[in-house]
């Protein structure tokens, strides 16, 4: 067989895998629109999207998967799949913390897919706001980043606010370099938001140390600015070059090459258990020597792992504070609910924010 006779055979076998893989998709969303029909049938407010069912979805995509695609890129795939199938069951609202173009949409795309409508909100408790009112099905928000630290005033938030978190998304953070131009030399301006002017403090020291760092909003806004300017340059992602049409001039200038920030998925639902989840809590002791000690000691007592603590004024007094918790387990874990019990009797406050399925992606 000569190479041309072998390489039409592929191609063909390739066309024939094509037309399965179209023919079993399109069975697959037939069979969710059947989902929808039996839920809409025994309960006309029935909940469509399950964060836990879809990240054991993800789950058993990554184990199975045999190569020779990774298992993150089969589990992207997957993601889509099931985000265009949500869609023709309930197309979903989600906000995140804009303009179009951060991080913060790029999260929620990663988390939903790219078949819902994401929403974008001046600020985070808008995005609060929205969820809580019912205009969003779902928010996202930032919560921390690696190098840093935490965003205060998403943690404040759930002060006083009903939600639950749904979810989480991890993002590496690529910072880029982005103008109208490819001229370093002409650049006289950096606009950026001032955590990434901070996470990529190194880079422009070495390579733009005259130039005027000038924080802005949003990562977006910097590329907006910079779209305007021939002689200034933004510090923002690929989506938002793309989106203001500039050139990446330089790519991943951050300092940390592992820099990620991790966002919170934010809903009215509690979330049943998925087989590998986080609780978050929100808790308060007083003010006395041991207290924290004697607050946490029923995790260890239960043999509970803490992954994260972050402490916030309370705003209910001065040197009054309240902590952040997020631990290993669901809430309904037969392991984990005693301890939940025991700290609630503990602790002068004691809220949980929600159970929900780990990261995935």
């Amino acid at each position: 067989m000569s190479e041309q006779d072998h390489l039409a055979q592929v191609r063909q076998r390739i066309d024939d895998l094509d037309q399965q893989i179209q023919d079993l998709l399109n069975a697959r969303a037939a069979a969710a629109q059947e989902v929808a029909h039996i839920k809409l049938a025994t309960d006309p407010n029935a909940v469509f999207y399950r964060p836990e069912r879809e990240a054991q979805v993800l789950r058993a995509v990554k184990e199975r998967n045999q190569g020779p695609l990774g298992d993150e890129a089969v589990a992207r795939l997957f993601r889509e799949i099931m985000s265009e199938c949500l869609a023709l069951e309930l197309p979903l609202k989600v906000g995140f913390l804009g303009p179009e173009g951060t991080f913060t949409q790029a999260a929620a795309l990663k988390h939903f897919g790219h078949a819902v409508t994401s929403v974008p909100m001046a600020a985070i408790s808008d995005v609060f706001q929205e969820v809580e009112s019912g205009s969003c099905h779902y928010g996202v928000v930032p919560v921390e980043n690696s190098s840093e630290g935490v965003v205060s005033h998403t943690l404040d938030m759930f002060l006083n606010s009903p939600l639950k978190i749904c979810g989480e998304v991890t993002l590496r953070i690529h910072h880029n370099l982005l103008a109208t131009s490819g001229d370093l030399d002409k650049i006289k301006v950096v606009y950026s938001h001032q955590q990434s002017l901070a996470q990529c403090r190194g880079w422009l020291d070495r390579n733009l140390p005259s130039v005027e760092l000038i924080p802005v909003g949003s990562n977006a806004e910097a590329a907006r600015r910079a779209c305007e300017n021939a002689d200034s340059a933004a510090i923002a992602s690929a989506m938002a070059a793309e989106l203001y049409g500039l050139q990446v001039v330089v790519p991943n200038i951050e300092d940390e090459p592992d820099n990620t920030t991790r966002f919170l998925v934010i809903g009215q639902q509690a979330v049943p258990p998925s087989g590998d989840d986080k609780t978050s809590l929100l808790l308060s002791t007083r003010n006395e020597s041991g207290g924290l000690y004697r607050l946490l000691s029923p995790l260890a007592e239960h043999g509970i792992s803490m992954t994260r603590i972050e402490s916030r004024p309370s705003r209910r007094g001065n040197w009054d504070y309240v902590f952040f918790i997020d631990i290993n387990g669901h809430r309904d874990d037969p392991q984990l609910a005693p301890a939940l019990t025991a700290l609630k009797r503990q602790a002068g406050m004691f809220k949980e924010l929600g159970s929900y399925p780990r990261a995935v992606l």
